[in-house]
């Protein structure tokens, strides 16, 4: 979901429109996200216009594809409006409510989607971001794309399907992106198998003049890949990650966040002495209690099919605002912008294990 980027002004209903641009071009829908000044965060406005096309152009012949971008060149989506729903909470309103069901029935709508969807992920991917874009059928970085589940730094976990898609990187790499909300690169990316094309930003417009010209066949999705091919790479040297995926793999399926951490310090594997510091710095300011949950859920989504990790995900969202940090996390960064958050519990040492059980004992007593 997460996006630090506060709200805007309220808009008139004409550019609360305009958030969301539309068009069709030689038989692709176009959708893209139009508020750069916001890092292209995505309200409940913009989850229902996505969701309207979408629906609309799935059962158009003429359309045989969708593309998703973002305006501006720093994001495609940098999350989801964080502070208006911090505002809705705070005010008895249900937007935070709402926006969560339709958030998350977008983003499975993407997955499920009967078109190809290319996703341009150029600039910022947070949360919400990533949300939309896994789901897609061909997901293109650029040098300029940081890719991040970043939730545990404002006290909440990674949502929007982060407890499919993350669990699923090989190995303990995702429990890694998941717990400390790192950022990673375009090599890092097509690595984890959360992109799977690389293009210099040079050549996206090069790319939309080759889409508007693209001669369609019997498989839309072959004839996407097919242009892909000609201007894109798929593997990029030297990804980072691929040099601590020894070190990952040992002290991230470690039993809990505290034996990670106390590991951390610890231990040396494989010459990531100096990473490991700078993880534990990093998981230091931290919510320890998202931290926590996050480790729990996206262990346990590894076991859970598509959507019942998206209602494992809403089950934690219905508890969320009134017991866990996600309220202090947004006042320490966004609201008074003391960066001080007094996370509950304080300190990786003063997690109760049967705390961190509790937020999911009902949905597991629901589910058997």
């Amino acid at each position: 979901m997460t996006a630090q980027a506060p709200s805007q002004a309220t808009c008139s209903a004409e550019s609360l429109q305009d958030d969301v641009l539309a068009e069709i071009r030689n038989h692709i829908g176009h959708l893209t996200l139009n508020r750069p000044a916001g890092l292209n965060a995505i309200t409940l406005d913009m989850v229902r216009s996505l969701t309207r096309h979408l629906q609309g152009w799935a059962d158009d012949p003429q359309v045989h594809a969708v593309v998703l971008r973002g305006a501006g060149q720093k994001a495609f989506c940098a999350g989801g409006d964080i502070r208006s729903l911090y505002d809705s909470f705070k005010n008895g309103d249900t937007l935070h409510q709402d926006f969560f069901v339709e958030e998350y029935a977008l983003d499975l709508a993407i997955h499920h989607y009967r078109k190809p969807v290319l996703a341009l992920m150029d600039g910022f991917v947070l949360g919400g971001g990533m949300g939309l874009v896994q789901g897609a059928d061909l997901r293109v970085v650029t040098e300029r794309s940081r890719l991040a589940m970043p939730e545990v730094a404002i006290g909440y976990f990674p949502d929007v399907g982060g407890s499919y898609f993350l669990p699923r990187i090989p190995g303990e790499l995702g429990i890694y992106l998941g717990v400390t909300g790192v950022q990673i690169r375009a090599a890092d990316a097509l690595y984890c198998g959360l992109a799977d094309w690389y293009l210099d930003s040079a050549r996206l417009a090069e790319l939309d003049q080759q889409l508007d010209l693209l001669q369609w066949h019997d498989f839309p999705l072959k004839d996407l890949q097919g242009l892909l091919t000609k201007l894109a790479v798929q593997q990029l040297a030297d990804a980072p990650l691929a040099k601590l995926r020894p070190a990952i793999e040992h002290f991230f399926a470690l039993p809990d966040v505290p034996s990670i951490v106390e590991q951390l310090q610890q231990v040396t594997v494989a010459d990531s002495h100096e990473w490991a510091l700078d993880t534990v710095k990093l998981m230091q300011g931290r919510s320890p209690l998202a931290m926590a949950v996050t480790l729990e859920m996206l262990r346990r989504g590894r076991h859970l099919a598509l959507e019942d990790c998206f209602a494992l995900e809403l089950h934690l969202d219905r508890q969320w605002f009134a017991r866990g940090d996600l309220i202090e996390g947004v006042r320490a960064l966004l609201i008074d912008k003391d960066k001080s958050p007094q996370w509950n519990p304080p300190t990786l040492q003063a997690l109760d294990a049967g705390h961190v059980e509790s937020f999911f004992c009902d949905f597991e007593q629901n589910r058997n």
